[in-house]
């Protein structure tokens, strides 16, 4: 409806907003489902790969996307996103539900919000560099006339899906802070490297790293977030986890909009960069808080 750019306007952001509600259920049950079938001592293994699933969907949806929108523009794309979730829907219902220990006592929810603040927080921070990959690398690309545009969010939910699928035990086996610990640094080192990058193979790598960094940051904080919490408390943990993402992408990626405009595209990789240090900060401090435990 080009003639009617309010009303459409507001359709599109009503959708998104009913989207991202749903989503979050989903991703959230995802998650606690997990924990469910297999205990908490592979939370950290649970999400990341419950996580590989949505970026293996990502990274395959950017160029099939381009391609439905070169063929028959969004009409094709807005069909494909209504089919998809309906058979998706069609596979789960079949499936029969999990019930939690009648032994485990739920907390309260100031409780279990104590336990998750911490990592969430460091999850946050990190989740920038997501954020910044997602809302600004596509315009990078296009902005220095790289192609092709969908390259850098391909090569960067590549590489998150590899390291999650090779390392996912990771934080389970080692502890979810100190593998947070490496893998910040990991993602930092690639946002560095976009900042710095004159070309788009440099980029490319830089946004592989920092998927690569990325990978078990998210999952290593959330393994800390509901290690010390009884199973019929986890779902709730991990939906007041996700919501720090949430904020993060929902309040950082306009703050980022704002360095854009004031000292160009690039530099949003450098400060996101430099928004990761409070993470790793957080991640050290959970790892000797269990130290000491």
């Amino acid at each position: 409806m080009l003639d009617r750019p309010v009303a459409s306007a507001s359709a599109l952001f009503a959708g998104r907003a009913v989207l991202g509600a749903s989503e979050s259920f989903i991703i959230t049950g995802g998650v606690a489902w997990g924990l469910s079938l297999v205990g908490g001592q592979n939370s950290g293994k649970v999400i990341a790969w419950v996580g590989t699933a949505m970026f293996a969907a990502l990274a395959l949806g950017a160029p099939v996307g381009s391609a439905l929108y070169a063929a028959s523009g969004f009409t094709a794309i807005a069909l494909a996103t209504i089919v998809l979730p309906l058979a998706t829907l069609l596979a789960i219902l079949p499936m029969r539900g999990t019930s939690t220990a009648a032994s485990s006592v739920p907390q309260s929810w100031t409780s279990v919000a104590q336990a998750v603040w911490l990592p969430g927080v460091g999850a946050a921070f990190s989740s920038l560099g997501y954020g910044a990959i997602l809302a600004f690398a596509a315009l990078l690309f296009a902005e220095r006339g790289w192609q092709p545009i969908w390259l850098p969010f391909t090569a960067y939910a590549a590489a998150l899906i590899v390291a999650r699928l090779c390392f996912g035990h990771l934080p389970d086996r080692l502890g979810g802070a100190r593998v947070a610990v490496i893998f910040v640094a990991v993602e930092a080192a690639g946002l560095m490297l976009i900042w710095l990058a004159t070309g788009p193979v440099v980029a490319a790598i830089g946004a592989g790293l920092t998927g690569l960094g990325y990978s078990l940051v998210y999952p290593g904080l959330g393994a800390e977030a509901v290690s010390h919490l009884p199973s019929r408390s986890r779902g709730l943990a991990m939906g007041l986890y996700t919501v720090f993402l949430d904020v993060a992408l929902g309040f950082g990626s306009p703050a980022l909009g704002l360095v854009a405009a004031s000292a160009g595209l690039q530099f949003v990789f450098f400060a996101v960069a430099m928004a990761t240090l409070p993470a790793l900060g957080i991640a050290l401090l959970l790892g000797r808080r269990n130290a000491l435990r």
